[in-house]
């Protein structure tokens, strides 16, 4: 990269999204933009509004630190300590995934579930969300819906504490409570009450670990395997589709993010458990991406 002096944020906006394209940097006008308006506290937006501004050398040496991790693969959520999910800002590092669009689909499809909307709403419900991460849908829900209750699980302690971070942040950490299990576990059940959530939400891990190689490098090198992976990439929906209908009210539901391929066996998972109406809904790219069903 040239060495950068005071330059305008145009030209350096320019100079760095050429070069990250040079070197074959996935979105690399999007990358610029976000680390640049990052080390100068300043939206992409508001960028361009004031796209005359100079850079000073303090400034350039941070986004040139910014820069060299993107060139070595970090995402730029991860340098930055941000990611933007329902408009909401969440603290993300290595210890959680990156919050996806695709699952803003699940948080829309469960609020209709409930009879809700990203309004609000008078209803009051209970919902446990498995494998939380960073707290995104939980978060997101509670404060969409302040009647809601959430319970939200997560077997990395790590994971939990950025949870609780960002609940706090949002002020929705009295609508939450946080229990560290596996789902896997033979007592997971036993540390939760019979027959008491209008609804279970999970984004599991769901790529076969057949297919970790052929992810993208960005993925491999810095988000945690074990929250994406599963040797056959159906076995946490097994294990919650066994538990649920213990653990829900009669008639509620239980909701998934799908990988895209799966939408036919988790179907067959979910209906052996005795779950009725069962729906797929797609993302906005036509892939089989949302899968849901109630109890009798």
């Amino acid at each position: 990269m040239e060495e950068l002096k005071e330059w305008h944020i145009v030209e350096l906006l320019k100079t760095t999204a050429d070069f990250f394209t040079a070197k074959n940097i996935d979105e690399p006008r999007i990358s610029s933009e976000l680390l640049l308006g990052h080390v100068l506290s300043m939206s992409r937006l508001q960028l361009y509004l004031h796209h005359d501004r100079v850079v000073y050398q303090e400034e350039l040496e941070q986004f040139r630190k910014h820069c060299r991790q993107r060139l070595d693969g970090r995402p730029v959520q991860y340098i930055t300590g941000e990611q933007y999910f329902y408009g909401l800002r969440f603290m993300v590092d290595e210890r959680v995934l990156i919050p996806r669009p695709e699952t803003e689909l699940l948080v829309e499809h469960a609020l209709a579930s409930l009879g809700l909307t990203e309004r609000g709403g008078p209803a009051e419900a209970r919902i446990l969300d498995i494998g939380t991460g960073s707290c995104c849908i939980a978060v997101t829900m509670a404060k969409l819906c302040p009647s809601l209750k959430v319970t939200a699980v997560d077997c990395s302690i790590d994971a939990l504490a950025i949870a609780r971070v960002n609940a706090a942040s949002h002020g929705v950490e009295a609508q939450i409570s946080f229990i560290h299990a596996d789902m896997f576990d033979k007592q997971f059940a036993a540390r939760l009450p019979d027959n008491s959530y209008e609804l279970i939400i999970s984004n599991p891990p769901y790529i076969p670990r057949t297919e970790w190689e052929g992810l993208q490098r960005e993925v491999r090198q810095y988000e945690p395997e074990t929250a994406l992976t599963t040797p056959e990439g159906t076995e946490c929906y097994r294990a919650i589709s066994a538990l649920a209908p213990s653990l829900l009210v009669p008639g509620g539901k239980l909701c998934f993010e799908l990988h895209a391929d799966k939408s036919a066996a988790v179907m067959e998972i979910m209906t052996l458990q005795g779950f009725t109406g069962i729906t797929v809904s797609k993302d906005y790219s036509g892939l089989d991406r949302i899968i849901s069903g109630h109890t009798i």
